[in-house]
């Protein structure tokens, strides 16, 4: 391996420790802590909701910007403002006294993800230019074991501590604490070429804005972010509805029920570096298009059974479908944008994503209230991955017409 292999292998690593304990931290700092914090504060069962959705707005604001940013002033120092956020934050929580000062701690917590996961990623892209998807897939199933182990090491704290939060939320700033020494101590960047220097305030400020319109105006990497839109907007109301579904209609056991929804996470590590894999070698839009008809069937006919085996199948059919699409769709969004703009079309599908993330619960909770109930909010959540689809597949069949092939 060449001295620039091994610093690429090198810097590819490190961001994975940092990422595993990034997400480590920011998710043991909401579950399961979170719920009964807020109870404790005296939190109204109304603004429980508003609680728990603070940390999602930041990626709604910042996602973009800080890939932006990333592009100009470089990924590194991007990475250590998110690392601060991250080492940071946990501390607020032990001053805590008040549900409205929970919510504003949780509010400044969501800019540490919000910023790290597109500027990440448009790192890792950089780095592998042929390996993209796998790259980016590995580095994804690492912090998804992270995100996976938070909840089951928060609990084991609180149990030992008898719901001691200041305890819980020391560890949620050990761990922040080591991402963002990792960071300091073994992050390294490429050298920048001389065209991506930031100049003056307002250059880069122009510099900005040119990449914002160039990005939101292809409408390629549109079709690509409808695609991610609409898979986290059925990933975050089946997440959230799905619990609902298992314990009052199929009215299994809490066991059987975390089995079913732990399924949907753990076959995340397990297929995405080998879906990212496959992408990077037959093309993209096979594992996009298919995964999103995987999915779609998946919640399709959840509704029509009450069986464990079966809706554990389901499960875990669309957690495949999800893992197929999510793998491949930053790759070909770093490939349809120039590379001195990838922090950029980064964090637009960073913001998309969270838009439809934040959306899906919310609608769904509607769609569920009427006559509909689940069988109709489960039909509606598999109609909107079709449809996202095939806009998907038009988009790039007219593609392939201009340009004679397929990305």
């Amino acid at each position: 391996m060449t001295t620039t292999g091994r610093g690429v292998t090198y810097s590819f690593w490190a961001i994975c420790i940092i990422g595993f304990f990034a997400i480590l931290s920011s998710t043991m700092s909401k579950n399961p802590v979170l719920n009964p914090f807020a109870h404790a504060l005296g939190t109204p069962d109304s603004l429980l909701g508003f609680v728990a959705a603070a940390s999602t707005i930041p990626g709604i604001l910042v996602s973009l910007p800080a890939g932006s940013l990333s592009d100009i002033f470089g990924r590194r120092r991007v990475l250590f403002v998110s690392g601060a956020v991250f080492a940071s934050a946990p501390f607020l929580y032990l001053f805590v006294n008040s549900w409205w000062q929970l919510a504003l701690v949780r509010f400044y917590h969501g800019f540490a993800t919000a910023t790290f996961v597109p500027v990440t990623n448009a790192f890792v892209a950089e780095l592998f230019p042929a390996k993209r998807a796998e790259r980016i897939s590995l580095f994804s199933s690492i912090t998804t074991v992270g995100r996976t182990a938070a909840p089951f090491l928060g609990g084991y704290v609180l149990f030992i501590t008898n719901y001691g939060f200041r305890q819980l939320y020391l560890a949620v700033a050990v761990a922040g604490v080591t991402a963002f020494v990792t960071s300091l101590l073994l992050l390294k960047e490429k050298p920048r070429t001389p065209g991506r220097d930031a100049g003056s305030l307002g250059e880069a400020g122009l510099k900005l804005l040119k990449g914002w319109a160039a990005v939101t105006g292809n409408p390629r990497i549109l079709a690509v972010g409808l695609v991610e839109a609409a898979q986290y907007y059925a990933f975050g109301a089946t997440e959230f509805f799905l619990v609902g579904y298992l314990r009052e209609v199929a009215r299994l056991d809490s066991l059987s029920f975390g089995l079913i929804l732990g399924s949907q996470l753990a076959i995340l590590p397990i297929l995405k570096p080998s879906i990212g894999r496959l992408s990077d070698r037959a093309g993209r839009k096979l594992p996009i298009a298919f995964g999103s008809l995987i999915s779609a069937a998946a919640l399709a006919a959840i509704p029509f059974t009450v069986q464990f085996p079966l809706l554990l199948m389901l499960s875990m059919m669309y957690g495949a479908g999800f893992a197929a699409v999510t793998s491949s769709t930053p790759a070909l969004v770093s490939e349809l944008t120039d590379e001195a703009l990838m922090g950029t079309a980064m964090g637009f599908l960073g913001t998309i994503m969270d838009v439809g993330q934040t959306l899906g619960p919310i609608i769904t909770g509607f769609i569920l209230s009427t006559r509909l109930g689940y069988a109709g909010s489960f039909a509606v959540l598999a109609t909107i991955l079709l449809a996202t689809c095939a806009i998907f597949v038009i988009a790039k069949m007219s593609e392939s017409k201009t340009a004679g092939e397929f990305v």
